[in-house]
């Protein structure tokens, strides 16, 4: 009987296997119909084109803008600023809700259940977790690959100059909000807060575009701002809107914004960023006030997380400093150790474990599932309970059967006791920080369930970390830090045996230390932490603990983001440059590599043909001057090249040059046309067909160049070039031999002038370098001193 209910067991699971879904054998990557990944190891990544190219096109364009355009581009941007901050706090109030809610019934069915067994119990509670993750990477692996993880590698990785494909389509954005619901829900060691600064970026790169076309959910109306310069403005707002709606910090996420994953800021961004978090705490509370008459289900006082830490310690004396430094190494220790392992194991997943494909991915993340169903069930039964304390009333001790949040009733023999391990286990995780964070709770743990729980969780929350789930690792973070914290606590309670002493202070000083050595941020994640506190007097003590962790993490390795950046293969150009560029020049960093040039008129077959055969996504177009000498007149971008090998409308019979200064010069393309799709593959030369007739044609690619890209002289620092590079957060850069003379010279002075419509064409007072007849140059200048002394220096 026995052996024929296992053999059927062994059927079952064989037919279960074969009907999960898997890609080919051997494929590490699929692309679908939009070139998208099918999973989340990226292949191949592209350049953001954020400089301006100031061809033909765009000057008679902005020549034909005038004021009254201005003050409409700029409205709309500010209009955009308001949808985004609307759209992510409705998205994190669907996923605060309804992770509350499927946590809710969880455990008060889990709890009904227990009252009359606990292994019903236990398959009830495991069955739900289980159903949650499932549902979580079916949605990641079969709909939204590039939806896995925390997406905040990415989304930095997007806004230093790096478009990786398929981060921010529509796709994305729901499987980024239904894949948390259910990995969050399924109680999976992970937060839903990395994920929401992705929500948010993928929400204002659609708002952007106009929405998306393939699903039929686009307007024309929305279609403003298409260039990748605009469009990083955009997702700036949203990443900054994402760290708002999770934590109810405006500023912290403003600041987050502007620390971690920004690499260029202007001060007007800096308003408009204001401006979205800003709302996004509006609607936020606007949601917390409506649902407070509990017509939300379970959602009360928990899902978005705010710690109020107002009662808490009120003052500190300069003895304990000290544990507090101590915690601050331990975050720092902690917290590179965490980014080591999740590296490691990272990079098995996916040079191994993840290639064998989406089936494999499915039983990884429903057997951690399982496995943390069984630790958070299983650990809590070990524990003796413990006799609840004495209250006035204002503690409700134990919770009453059915309820979760402090004081768990779990396995006890008496009514009025508690089981310390399952007020940690038995909780969302916003609520299990609230407790920890609590404060006049004194002697609640125990250090052996906290040093239980410590031990078990930052086990899983590295094995969980990496899986094909969105995941984030702040409130995981905050659970580890605080863990730690309050063991530390209790330590400087039993040693200084001073009554002022909470051990919820030293809780929350732990969470910062983790999140300070694991991700190395400082003053956003200080502001957050003091947002979400509700506590001003912690600042000092925060912002020790963050410098200390930050330091000693940073001795090991890299912060958590960088790391996976790297590992993903996302080529982030970091803020300061390596000291092996110092000794390098422009010309040593060109190599040997052969420049592909093309000529100003140049034939439909030669174009085609360097398309196909190289790479490059930036061509120097050369002309020849009157004088027989070879000149480079600008750079034209492969992307513009294809769109006009596939209009076919500026194709002509003969060689000749097309005269620019004429004035009836046809306009047949407008900015729009060259704008490539965001996150996507984009258009290729093997999906333009072209005939005999069109390959024996010419184009003249004069009005379509950029004929003033960014050069730098052969000698140059590879130091200076690249700190230039990243500034102007440029794609290609010049490197032309040291100019034989000199025309000019501007200094601060030119620059500062009125702009006055009505007096004509503005005299800049340079520095000019003239021709003489006879050969050789005569230098005629300006009187160097007129003027303010500060306004007579070079611009570098």
């Amino acid at each position: 009987m026995l052996a024929n209910h296992l053999q059927n067991g062994v059927e079952t699971a064989k037919l279960i296997w074969s009907r999960l879904p898997n890609t080919e054998d051997g494929s590490d990557a699929e692309l679908d119909e939009d070139g998208v990944l099918r999973n989340d190891g990226f292949e191949g990544v592209e350049s953001l084109d954020y400089e301006v190219i100031e061809n033909y096109a765009y000057r008679q364009e902005q020549a034909r803008r005038g004021k009254l355009y201005v003050w409409y581009y700029v409205g709309v941007k500010w209009f955009f600023a308001l949808l985004i901050g609307i759209g992510t706090g409705f998205a994190a109030v669907l996923i605060n809700i309804s992770v509350e809610n499927f946590a809710g019934w969880k455990y008060s069915w889990t709890f009904t259940i227990i009252q009359k067994s606990y292994v019903a119990g236990f398959i009830v509670y495991a069955s739900i977790n289980l159903a949650l993750v499932f549902s979580s990477v079916y949605i990641v692996t079969q709909f939204a690959p590039a939806a896995a993880g925390s997406g905040i590698p990415e989304i930095k990785g997007y806004l230093n100059g790096i478009d990786t494909r398929g981060i921010l389509l529509f796709r994305t954005l729901i499987g980024k909000i239904f894949g948390s619901i259910g990995s969050v829900g399924g109680g999976l060691a992970l937060g839903k807060e990395g994920p929401l600064v992705h929500t948010g970026a993928c929400i204002a790169s659609l708002l952007g575009q106009g929405g998306s076309t393939k699903y039929h959910l686009s307007t024309r109306w929305l279609q403003v701002f298409k260039s990748d310069r605009d469009r990083r403005d955009l997702v700036t707002c949203g990443c900054a809107a994402g760290v708002a709606a999770a934590f109810r910090a405006p500023v912290g996420g403003v600041l987050f914004a502007l620390e971690e994953v920004t690499s260029w800021w202007r001060s007007q961004l800096m308003w408009r960023v204001f401006f979205t978090s800003a709302v996004v705490a509006v609607v936020v509370r606007t949601a917390m006030g409506w649902c407070k008459s509990k017509k939300c289900g379970h959602f009360g006082s928990g899902g978005f997380i705010i710690w109020d830490l107002s009662d808490g310690q009120e003052d500190y004396s300069f003895a304990e400093l000290l544990p507090m430094a101590i915690i601050g190494v331990i975050g720092g220790l902690l917290g590179a150790l965490f980014n080591q392992l999740t590296l490691y194991i990272t990079h098995w997943r996916r040079n191994y474990l993840h290639k064998k494909g989406n089936r494999v991915k499915i039983i990884e993340a429903c057997l951690i599932s399982v496995i943390t169903s069984v630790i958070s069930f299983g650990l809590p039964l070990f524990r003796k309970c413990s006799a609840c304390p004495d209250s006035d009333g204002s503690i409700e001790c134990p919770r009453a059967p059915g309820m979760y949040g402090n004081y768990v009733n779990f396995f006890c023999t008496k009514k009025n006791e508690y089981n310390d391990l399952a007020t940690i286990f038995f909780n969302t995780q916003d609520d299990a920080i609230r407790n920890l964070f609590s404060a006049k709770t004194i002697h609640e743990y125990s250090a052996q369930s906290l040093l239980t729980f410590l031990v078990m969780f930052y086990a899983l929350a590295v094995v969980t970390f990496g899986t094909a789930v969105p995941a984030g690792q702040f409130v995981p973070g905050i659970m580890i830090g605080s863990t730690y914290g309050r063991l530390v606590g209790m330590f400087v309670v039993r040693l200084y045996k001073k009554l002022n002493i909470e051990e919820g202070t030293y809780a929350l000083l732990g969470a910062a230390s983790f999140l300070g050595g694991s991700m190395r941020m400082t003053v956003s994640l200080c502001v957050i932490m003091v947002e979400i506190t509700n506590n001003l007097k912690l600042l000092p003590l925060i912002m020790l603990v963050l410098l200390i962790s930050k330091a000693v993490g940073d001795a090991f390795n890299e912060g958590l983001y960088e790391e996976q950046a790297r590992l993903r293969g996302i080529p982030l150009l970091e803020s300061r440059p390596k000291n092996l560029m110092r000794k390098m020049t422009a010309k040593e960093a060109c190599g040997n590599q052969k420049v592909c040039y093309l000529s100003r008129v140049v034939k439909v077959a030669d174009v085609a043909t360097i398309l196909r055969t190289n790479n490059h996504n930036g061509f120097p177009v050369v002309d020849q001057s009157r004088s027989g000498e070879t000149m480079v007149i600008g750079l034209i971008l492969r992307s513009h090249l294809l769109v006009l090998v596939q209009s076919k409308a500026d194709f002509q019979h003969s060689p000749l040059a097309v005269d620019m200064r004429s004035q009836s010069l046809p306009i047949r393309h407008s900015l729009s046309d060259f704008v490539k799709p965001v996150s996507s593959k984009g258009l290729s030369i093997s999906d333009i067909h072209l005939s005999p007739d069109d390959l024996e044609m010419y184009i003249d690619l004069a009005p379509f160049v950029n004929p003033s890209p960014y050069v730098v002289p052969e000698d140059m620092s590879l130091t200076k070039v690249y700190n230039l590079f990243r500034q102007l957060g440029l794609r290609h850069i010049f490197v032309v031999p040291r100019a034989s003379r000199v025309i000019g010279m501007i200094t601060r002075k030119d620059l500062l002038f009125e702009d006055n419509d009505d007096s004509g064409p503005v005299e800049l007072q340079s520095t000019s370098v003239r021709g003489r007849q006879g050969g050789g140059n005569r230098v005629t200048t300006r009187n160097p001193d007129v003027g303010h002394p500060l306004l007579n220096g070079l611009l570098a």
